[in-house]
């Protein structure tokens, strides 16, 4: 029986693979409060998205609900008819889910599919519906809603459309919001705008929201109470406060110590010549054209220099949009600067390109796509030997499966393919191939914004003892602040193109001095251990 004080009450929610009856959500049980904020954490494939896309009946055709219910205002989801579940959707329960370019559709305009769901759920007049839209997408924060009417979503940066994905949910006043990683691939400013418009929002129309995140700071700043499940299964659950300060369940006390803290100070040689130097780097990217002109050139970099030594891992960090990825793929040559000049141990990368090339390696942020589908594990990492001089088809293989066990994958998964990895052991194999040819310089691209709480300490604990092991000097691009915190020597803002600051690691982090960088520090909230297994929660410069 439900909970009549309760708008959702999930009971002994259990589901399973459809032909081999496997359990992937067992006898979950959850209640979520009129007007409350509720979280639900854990590791990929803890089944949290399941159990939560089950309160709308949408599970994948492969799953099967295999006992349990689901009430909503006390009537079970389970057993409505077709009908009733699409009044349910978006009138009722709204939901936002974690790519909003996959959620929007590409071929219609803003403005119509902020319609739909008005003509489907209300009775609104044409011209009340464009007013209510207006109305809605000043609120999110959009600077011209007339125009975005007309626009389509790829026009849009990607906290842009998800304040799109917002607004179009909210203009349906639903009793219950569905977010899920609602802010995963946005940069720190723009997803804590977006968590505290999603609140604001709600709290104004007395909505309740689900918030499906392994982002726990995230989860710890803005939920009532929070649910913690592994493999299925709920472990613990109970107020936010409760659960950091004193947790009971030895899996949510892993997760909280997976969370990144600061590093050791390390003791940089900075006499000797750097072993990377950028110089008054300018990159321009040509304008669109058009049928009778051509557009003016967008400016991405303006005169960037930088210096990375020896054995030093500087990290950029800055916004979406500040340049930071155009800089890291410059230096590696993918990207073609206008103007400036790179250099490699003091020499032009030019006079020796296959030299630097060699000794320059680069880890994508998404390992998936950069892997070829087609090759083995095996066959990937060896490729990267290919053309590296002295060293016998032998040698090669031996290299090859020694640098797979030291990023701690082992010669069993070496016949494998990507597709057959976790993301986790994905990006472990893109590091392999970075390492094989023991480089000089390494550059990181996000190489764990798309990794789980825990998975991704496991890959910078990996990172970093490669760093100690082999030396390499290395430029981490990043906008998750925290890793930052955990890995970086020296730190470097960037902002719209440009530097507007740079120091050691510590002094940026506890002694800002440009604006911008204060707010994008004041925008993360920070978990620091209580020794007692738990965390309290706080935000950066806070005063």
């Amino acid at each position: 029986m439900s909970d009549q004080k309760q708008l959702l009450s999930v009971r002994d929610l259990s589901l399973n693979v459809a032909h081999s009856g496997m359990p992937v959500v067992k006898n979950v049980n959850f209640d979520v409060a009129p007007g409350e904020i509720v979280g639900i954490v854990g590791e990929s494939g803890s089944g949290k998205t399941l159990a939560t896309r089950a309160i709308i009946a949408l599970i994948p055709p492969g799953i099967r609900h295999a006992g349990g219910s689901i009430f909503y205002k006390g009537k079970d989801v389970l057993k409505a008819k077709e009908g009733a579940l699409r009044q349910l959707r978006g009138g009722e329960i709204g939901v936002v889910f974690q790519e909003p370019m996959t959620s929007l559709n590409p071929s219609m305009t803003i403005g119509r599919q902020l319609e739909e769901g008005l003509i489907l759920h209300t009775k609104q007049s044409p011209t009340e519906r464009r007013e209510n839209i207006l109305s809605m997408l000043t609120r999110v924060g959009l600077k011209d809603p007339a125009a975005t009417l007309t626009a389509y979503p790829h026009e849009f940066s990607g906290g842009m459309r998800q304040r799109i994905m917002l607004a179009s949910v909210m203009l349906l006043k639903p009793a219950l919001l569905i977010a899920d990683e609602p802010t995963t691939a946005l940069d720190a400013v723009i997803q804590r705008d977006v968590m505290e418009l999603m609140v604001e929002l709600t709290r104004a129309e007395g909505t309740a929201v689900l918030l499906i995140s392994h982002d726990l700071p995230m989860v710890a700043r803005y939920t009532n109470r929070f649910v913690v499940m592994e493999r299925g299964v709920v472990v613990e659950q109970g107020t936010t406060e409760k659960i950091l300060t004193k947790p009971e369940h030895p899996y949510t006390r892993k997760l909280l110590s997976s969370l990144p803290f600061r590093g050791h100070v390390r003791c940089i040689d900075k006499v000797t010549a750097p072993m990377i130097s950028a110089r008054d780097i300018v990159v321009d990217y040509p304008g669109r054209k058009s049928l009778f002109k051509k557009g003016a050139a967008k400016r991405a970099l303006h005169g960037i220099s930088v210096d990375i030594h020896v054995g030093e891992v500087v990290a950029l960090v800055g916004g979406s949009g500040s340049g930071k990825t155009t800089l890291g793929r410059t230096i590696a040559g993918l990207v073609q600067e206008s103007s400036g000049e790179i250099l490699f141990q003091g020499k032009s990368c030019k006079s020796d390109w296959f030299d630097y090339r060699m000794n320059c390696q680069m880890v994508f942020q998404d390992p998936y796509s950069s892997l070829d589908p087609r090759m083995t594990i095996f066959a990937l990492v060896e490729e990267a030997l290919r053309l590296v001089p002295d060293l016998s088809a032998a040698e090669k293989k031996k290299r090859a499966l020694d640098t797979l066990e030291e990023v701690g994958l082992g010669d069993t998964f070496a016949d494998r393919y990507p597709h057959q990895l976790s993301g986790g052991q994905r990006q472990r194999v893109a590091i392999a191939r970075a390492i094989a040819r023991r480089p000089k310089f390494l550059i990181a691209d996000e190489p764990v914004s798309a990794l789980d709480v825990t998975v991704r300490a496991q890959v910078l604990e990996l990172f970093s003892n490669l760093q100690k092991r082999y030396g390499f000097s290395c430029l981490f691009i990043s906008h998750d602040l925290g890793v930052v915190e955990q890995v970086a020597d020296r730190v470097i803002v960037m902002q719209d193109g440009r530097i507007v600051e740079q120091g050691d690691r510590d002094t940026i982090f506890d002694d800002p001095k440009n604006a911008y960088t204060r707010k994008l520090l004041s925008a993360i909230p920070a978990l620091d251990l209580n020794g007692s297994g738990g965390v309290t929660l706080k935000w950066r410069l806070d005063a």
